[in-house]
Formats: C-alpha cells, sequence, structure tokens
C-alpha cells in the first residue's frame, strides 16, 4: 500500500512539472571574481581563502591577491576573506545567471595582545548647548588598558559653511579653539589613538555658539561659484548665513517677525525661503509659482510692515504669498506685458512700487499701484537706459532709485553712468543726491538708511567686471562715502 501511495505522488509530480516551462531547481549559473588587498597601503595580498555561505567552494588568491570562482549557482551570498595576521572580512554578493560578480576586500591587519583605547567620551561643551563663547575650551575622557600613551584628533565642523577643521597629535584630554563664528552650528567629535590599533572614534555632538551682535545689515557676497548671504554689523564684523553650496542671494530682513528672506535655486527656478536672523531654520516660502523675470541679479521682492506676506515679480505678474506658504494670490499684471521688475512695499501697506522693464531691461516704468491694483501715481514713463533699486521712504512721500543717465543699452545690460536720484511724490520732481560719486563708477541698488538720513547702494567701475563694493553716505555730509563691505552687493539694512 506505501509503494502505490508513492509512485501515485510521484506520478503527480511528473504530470505538474511536465506541464511548466520553468523546471524548479535548474538554476542559472555566474561567476565570482575579486581582489583581496592590505588596507591603507593596497598592497595585494595572496593565499588568502575565499569562501561563501551558503558554501559554493572554496579558493585561494594568487600572488596580485585576485581570485575566480566559475559555476555559482544564482543566488546571494556572504564571500569570506580570511588570512592569519589579519581581521577575516565578510561582503554581500548577489550572483546572476551568465553574468560576473565582483568584490574587493580591505583587510585590516590583526594586532594581538594589545587592546585598543576605549570610546572617548565628550564631557564639554554638553551636547546642544547654546551661547557658547567664540574662544572654547573641549574636554573628554579616554583610558588604554595597556597604558599606551594616546593622542587624540579634534574635528570640528561648522554646520552652515561645512568647513572641516581637525586639530591633531593632542596629548592632553583638553584643548581650546579660538576664534570661532557668532551664531553658528558646530558639530565636533575626538578620535583616540594609541599608535598600534585603528584610531576609536567618539560619538559625534553638537553646539551653537553667541548670537552676532547688532546685525544690522545683510549682503550677498560671491563664495567659488555661488553667492552666499551674510550679516554684518557696523563695525564690519561679519557672519555667513547660508552654505555655500548653493546659490542664495537677495536677503531682506523684517524687524517685526525677526526672519530674512531671500532668493534660492531649486533646480532650473529661484524661490523664497526664509530663516532666523542667525540662519537657522530655513522655510521654503513659494512652490507652484516661482521668482521670475529679465535678470536674476536686479529681482526684487518685499515684505509687508508686519511680516507676515511677501509680494513678488514673476514675468508681468505680481503675486502676494503669506510667509507660511499659505495663500498665494496674484495681485496685478502689467497692461502692456512688461516684465516686473522690483517691488516695494509702503510701510503703511496702502501702495506698492513697481518698476518694469521689457524683457531686455529696458523701456522702464516707474510707478505706484494701490492694493487693489489701480495705478496712482507714474514717476518714470519708457526711459532709455537702466533703472533700478527702488525703495519707498517711511511717509511714502519719496522713492530713491539709480538711472544711467547715459542711456546706454546693451545685451549684457551694462551701465556706464548710473546715478542716485529721488523722486518726490508731492513735487513730482526728480533730484540727483550728490553723493561724490567718483567718475568712470556707479552706484547702483540703492536703498535708505533706517533714518533715512544717509543712502546705503553698491558701487563698482563702470567696465562691467570689477569688484562690487558695499557702501554708505550720509546726505549732506562730505567725504561720508565709506566702504561697509568689500565684495559685496544686494545690500539691506534695517
Amino acid at each position: 500500500m506505501n509503494n502505490i501511495l508513492k509512485y501515485s505522488i510521484l506520478s503527480l509530480f511528473i504530470l505538474l512539472f511536465s506541464c511548466s516551462e520553468d523546471k524548479i531547481g535548474q538554476l542559472g549559473k555566474g561567476v565570482v571574481k575579486g581582489r583581496v588587498v592590505k588596507e591603507i597601503t593596497f598592497e595585494p595580498l595572496e593565499n588568502v581563502r575565499v569562501s561563501s555561505s551558503p558554501n559554493s567552494s572554496t579558493v585561494f588568491t594568487d600572488a596580485n591577491g585576485e581570485f575566480i570562482i566559475s559555476d555559482v549557482p544564482e543566488g546571494t551570498y556572504s564571500f569570506e576573506a580570511r588570512k592569519d595576521g589579519f581581521i577575516a572580512k565578510f561582503e554581500s554578493v548577489t550572483v546572476l545567471p551568465n553574468a560576473t560578480a565582483e568584490v574587493v576586500y580591505e583587510l585590516k591587519v590583526q594586532v594581538s595582545n594589545n587592546t585598543p583605547p576605549t570610546t572617548p567620551v565628550l564631557t564639554s561643551p554638553t551636547d546642544n548647548a547654546v551661547d557658547q563663547n567664540l574662544n572654547l575650551d573641549f574636554t573628554w575622557t579616554a583610558t588604554d588598558a595597556d597604558s599606551d600613551a594616546l593622542t587624540y584628533n579634534l574635528i570640528l565642523r561648522n554646520d552652515v559653511t561645512d568647513v572641516v577643521q581637525t586639530f591633531t597629535n593632542i596629548t592632553t584630554t583638553s584643548y581650546t579653539i579660538n576664534n570661532l563664528a557668532y551664531s553658528s552650528k558646530y558639530f565636533w567629535q575626538i578620535s583616540a589613538s594609541d599608535g598600534t590599533n585603528p584610531p576609536v572614534f567618539s560619538e559625534i555632538r553638537a553646539f551653537r555658539t553667541k548670537v552676532f551682535p547688532d546685525a544690522r545689515f545683510l549682503f550677498t557676497r560671491l563664495v567659488g561659484n555661488n553667492s552666499v548671504i551674510f550679516a554684518g554689523d557696523s563695525n564690519g564684523n561679519e557672519l555667513q548665513l547660508t552654505s555655500s553650496s548653493t546659490n542664495s542671494f537677495r536677503p531682506i530682513k523684517n524687524l517685526q517677525s525677526g526672519k530674512i528672506a531671500f532668493l534660492q535655486s531649486d533646480g532650473s527656478q529661484y524661490h523664497i525661503y526664509s530663516m532666523n536672523s542667525d540662519g537657522s531654520n530655513l522655510f521654503k516660502i513659494t512652490n507652484s509659482v516661482p521668482v521670475a523675470g529679465f535678470n536674476l541679479d536686479y529681482l526684487k521682492f518685499s515684505f509687508n510692515s508686519g511680516g507676515s506676506e511677501i509680494i513678488y515679480p514673476n514675468f508681468d505678474k505680481l503675486y502676494k504669498i503669506n510667509v507660511n506658504g499659505s495663500g498665494l494670490q496674484q495681485m496685478f499684471q502689467t497692461p502692456n506685458g512688461k516684465f516686473i521688475t522690483e517691488c516695494d512695499w509702503s510701510f503703511d501697506g496702502t501702495i506698492i512700487a513697481l518698476k518694469v522693464n521689457n524683457s531686455a531691461g529696458y523701456q522702464v516704468e516707474l510707478y505706484t499701484i494701490n492694493t487693489a491694483g489701480a495705478i496712482v501715481n507714474v514717476v518714470l514713463n519708457n526711459i532709455s537706459g537702466a533703472i533700478n533699486g527702488i525703495h519707498l521712504s517711511a511717509n511714502n512721500n519719496r522713492i530713491v532709485f539709480c538711472r544711467d543717465i547715459s542711456g546706454f543699452e546693451n545685451a549684457n545690460y551694462r551701465q556706464l553712468d548710473s546715478r542716485i536720484y529721488v523722486y518726490n511724490f508731492t513735487t513730482s520732481i526728480a533730484t540727483e543726491i550728490p553723493v561724490e560719486r567718483p567718475s568712470g563708477f556707479n552706484d547702483l541698488d540703492v536703498r535708505f538708511s533706517p533714518n533715512e538720513a544717509e543712502f546705503i547702494f553698491v558701487n563698482t567701475s563702470n567696465d562691467g567686471i570689477s569688484q562690487r563694493n558695499v557702501q554708505k553716505y550720509t546726505v549732506g555730509v562730505l567725504n561720508s562715502r565709506v566702504t561697509l563691505f568689500s565684495s559685496a552687493t544686494m545690500p539691506d539694512w534695517k
């Protein structure tokens, strides 16, 4: 009876298998080849035993440290490389039919009769400590069972600049670093070495330094190939706020919210982001409609006085959005299809100044609209040459701007004789401000100072390629033009 049952089951399996095109158990085969070298020196290692689990076969490396295993059934294996005097190492290898899988082993020398140091324990500053001094003491503890003399490396990374500093060959468990940056988050780590075993690394901890004092100025500077935002004080001290790995520019601060809004590249588009005054808490405000126009160097957006909303241009349209990213709406569209390049929202929120131009930046119009989108005042109409840097006074009676009086126009938007003007809405007269501008230079991107007794602006040679500097001038005071920040553009003063 048992034999009959066995034959019946066998017949059933044969029938099932004969009806399937896929033969269970008939796996494809591949090849595993690789190389074994000594860590650090990459010297090839001969006679290293290489085997797998599940087991396929065992081979040994040749004089070049190379090995090859053929006819390995498809599947995933854990291959081990083992040689006396070295620490064995495992690597996962997936074998596919009719394919070659490659693997490289770097074996560490096995040190006998000597134990490595204990993992360093960081003691000061404590993790996530704040308001730390710019001259800071770092302390830690570590021991060695063999009483070997230990040396330490201290690794420090600035979270904003991504600059990594390594302080080497420290022989005590404390070290002082001077001249840290204000308002910066740092990460630090200690490695301990006994000279025999590989270094042992501590955990990574973070801390933040003291807040940058009196950061009333903002500006942009080129670092490498990217624009980077800096804060500065009246003494010329500077603090980098954004990473040099991303294009960030046109910073504008709102005192009520304490936030800085700015433009940052996002793929092929440019969007408005916000951050705290120390560069922390990055937030993307715009999403579906980016900031866009004829020239990114001159595009400008504006806060409302309370810091809850922002207006910004997108070609011929003006948009408004809440700083939390909600409430996007179109406020205005130019009647003639010209691009909106700059906008400035009055302190009382009743009017908005707009500078519009054609796609090349010329045929400029400068006018104000109310919040309903109706034109209120026309300051300039179809002016030749470049206009930039519009800024309303606190009481809406005046607007300052820069105008290239040469009327020069070219494809590179070069300016030859750009000067500062103030337009009075009461008298409808634009007056040049005598700021002692050197001949052959341009004043660009002007703004009123907070008390409107001074102007802040960018000055550069009219050759179109020279360095740009942020300067200020006190109205009516001779020889008061001074450079605040060198190699700097796009200033803001709050």
